[in-house]
C-alpha cells in the first residue's frame, strides 16, 4: 500500500520558482551595490564670485626694445696731394764741451754766488744772538743770550704797572708776547695773548719801551731773531 501524500504541502513543488527568485535578487544587490553613486555637498558660495584684493595684481612691466641705430656710412676722404717742401737748411750743433783750445777765464770775473741766508733765523739757531744794551762786554755767545734774557727781565720789573680796572676786577694771568727783532736792531711785528685786553695792553706798553738793539747776525749778515717772552700779573 502506497502512502499518499497532498500535492500542496509538498516542499519541492516551488524549489525552482524559490531558485530563481533568490537568483534575481542577489543579482539585484550586486547590480544596485555596484552602480552606488555619492556625491560630495553642495557649496554656498561661487569662486567666480570672490573678491581679488588690488594688491595682488601684478602689474606687468613694459619691455622697451630698443633697435640699433643704423650706421652712418662716411664718404671716404678726399686725399690731396701737398706740394713739396722747401729744401730745408740743418743747422750744425756745435760741441761747448771744453778742449784743449778752450780759454780759461781769469778768476777776478768768476761770479761768486751769494750765502742763501734766511731773513727770520730762530733765536735758538742763531749764531750772533741781538745785543740788549748793556750787554756789549760780554765775548761768549751763550753768555750774551743769557745776558739778554735778563736785560728783558730788568726792563720788564722797571716798568711794569698793574692796570686799575684790573685791579678792580681781580684780574691775574699771564700774557705770552711775541716780537721781532728788526735787521736794525727796532722792534718790530709784536704780538700777545693773554686773559683780558687791559692785562694785553700794558704788556704792549712795556715793549714798546725797550730800546735799540743790535741786531742778530747769521753768517756775519743781519736778520730778523723772533723772541717771545711771559709777563705774568699776580694781585699782592
Amino acid at each position: 500500500m502506497e502512502p499518499k501524500k497532498n500535492q500542496h504541502v509538498e516542499l519541492k513543488r516551488n524549489s525552482l520558482l524559490y531558485f530563481f527568485m533568490g537568483m534575481f535578487l542577489v543579482l539585484l544587490l550586486i547590480y544596485t551595490a555596484l552602480e552606488w553613486k555619492t556625491y560630495d555637498p553642495e557649496i554656498d558660495w561661487d569662486y567666480a564670485k570672490l573678491h581679488v584684493q588690488d594688491e595682488l595684481i601684478e602689474e606687468v612691466p613694459i619691455t622697451k626694445i630698443e633697435l640699433p641705430k643704423p650706421k652712418i656710412i662716411q664718404a671716404p676722404p678726399v686725399i690731396e696731394i701737398a706740394p713739396d717742401d722747401e729744401e730745408i737748411i740743418e743747422t750744425i750743433i756745435e760741441s761747448i764741451e771744453p778742449d784743449q783750445d778752450t780759454e780759461i777765464a781769469p778768476i777776478e770775473d768768476i761770479a761768486v754766488a751769494s750765502d742763501d741766508i734766511p731773513e727770520f733765523v730762530p733765536w735758538v739757531l742763531i749764531e750772533d744772538a741781538p745785543i740788549f744794551p748793556g750787554c756789549e762786554n760780554v765775548t761768549d755767545k751763550e753768555e750774551k743770550k743769557i745776558c739778554f734774557q735778563n736785560m728783558m727781565q730788568r726792563h720788564i720789573q722797571k716798568n711794569i704797572r698793574y692796570p686799575e680796572i684790573a685791579q678792580e676786577m681781580g684780574l691775574e694771568g699771564r700774557v705770552n708776547v711775541v716780537f721781532t727783532i728788526q735787521k736794525d736792531g727796532t722792534i718790530g711785528d709784536v704780538r700777545m695773548r693773554g686773559p683780558h685786553e687791559s692785562l694785553e695792553g700794558e704788556a704792549a706798553r712795556i715793549i714798546s719801551k725797550l730800546p735799540r738793539m743790535t741786531p742778530g747776525k747769521q753768517r756775519g749778515n743781519a736778520v730778523k731773531v723772533p723772541f717771545s717772552i711771559p709777563i705774568t700779573f699776580k694781585l699782592n
